[in-house]
């Protein structure tokens, strides 16, 4: 489907967001006509679908500003948000349900090119849209598009993804660059020049998580995305969650040379800014290389890096080596450091 399709309006207002005929307009030309799928295509209020056992369900809402940005816009961000969330968890993701809030204004030709990178992003992901729902609001009242997804997926069979699985000497690794995200982001809002460009790391995960499931099974512990907060913030989750200390080198952090000079120019802490492209999973001792051999070989973790471990050592801290051998502690992180990321 082209962004450009004369649809016989150019920008949407409260009407077509009243439930009558210019509803239909919209949902029949835009919304049906992309995702079409036998769920989708009996235009009820919700779906009938068939799990075989535990499943995973996950929710998120998108507000980020600028919708459109380098690597991606709000509708591509949307699902990668929530089939990561879903793969989180240790399943695979299948279906998902789509939900808008359009302002009044909003370009006819702007919300066509957003539910095409949808699209494109759940076709690439193996998931379908199979409900959802649209209203619009008036002028003013929101920005431009918020989005709300919900992903459900089946438990993979191997999975068992605990904290309570984690033990002292388990190994962290990070899938890839981290920080990319929010400095495209800042980048765009800022409108600032870096001598390359900063694109978004949004993108899924869940294939790269079911070749990890399928040949590892119980010795991968955890599974997270340091989304909002960063990297700082779910290792000392994480060590609070579990009572133990987790100890990580900066050295060994992967970083992309632009992002860190970005992020010391600007006053940040790579550490806290958000990643839409990245996970942490921690494993046992004894198949870390092995898993982080199997990550470098897949295209979503050709950067993964064995960043620390978990040690009895400073329970519920986070300790890191500096790159000059010095030690400090990685506080959580207090408040926003990045509004409007997500």
């Amino acid at each position: 489907m082209k962004d450009k399709i004369d649809i016989g309006f150019e920008t949407i207002h409260l009407g077509h967001g009243s439930g009558g005929e210019l509803t239909r307009n919209l949902l029949d030309a835009i919304i049906f006509k992309t995702f079409s799928n036998p769920f989708l295509d009996q235009k009820h209020d919700g779906s009938i679908v068939d799990f075989k056992g535990k499943i995973a369900v996950s929710t998120d809402s998108f507000v980020i500003t600028p919708i459109f940005f380098k690597g991606g816009n709000i509708g591509s961000l949307a699902v990668h948000g929530t089939v990561n969330d879903v793969a989180m968890c240790g399943a695979i993701p299948k279906y998902l349900s789509l939900a808008f809030i359009i302002e009044e204004g909003l370009k006819v030709i702007d919300f066509i090119s957003i539910v095409n990178s949808i699209k494109k992003a759940a076709d690439e992901s193996g998931v379908l849209i199979i409900t959802g729902d649209t209203k619009v609001v008036e002028r003013g009242k929101g920005d431009k598009i918020f989005i709300n997804t919900t992903g459900f997926g089946e438990m993979h069979p191997k999975a068992n993804i605990s904290v309570s699985n984690i033990y002292e000497e388990d190994i962290i690794i990070v899938n890839g660059f981290i920080a990319q995200h929010g400095m495209a982001i800042m980048s765009e809002r800022e409108g600032l020049e870096f001598e390359s460009n900063i694109d978004s790391d949004s993108t899924n995960l869940n294939f790269l998580v079911k070749d990890l499931l399928d040949e590892f099974g119980k010795d991968i512990k955890m599974f997270r995305d340091p989304t909002r907060g960063g990297l700082g913030t779910v290792l000392h989750e994480i060590a609070n969650d579990i009572s133990k200390g987790v100890y990580i080198k900066e050295e060994a952090i992967p970083i992309e040379k632009q992002v860190a000079a970005a992020c010391e120019m600007l006053g940040l802490d790579p550490l806290y800014v958000a990643n839409e492209g990245v996970f942490l999973t921690v494993v046992s001792k004894n198949v870390a290389s092995d898993v982080l051999q199997l990550m470098q070989k897949h295209s979503k973790g050709k950067n993964a890096a064995i960043i620390g471990s978990i040690t009895n050592n400073h329970p519920n801290k986070v300790v890191m080596e500096s790159l000059i051998g010095g030690k400090r502690i990685v506080s959580p992180l207090v408040g926003e450091q990045l509004p409007r990321i997500c």
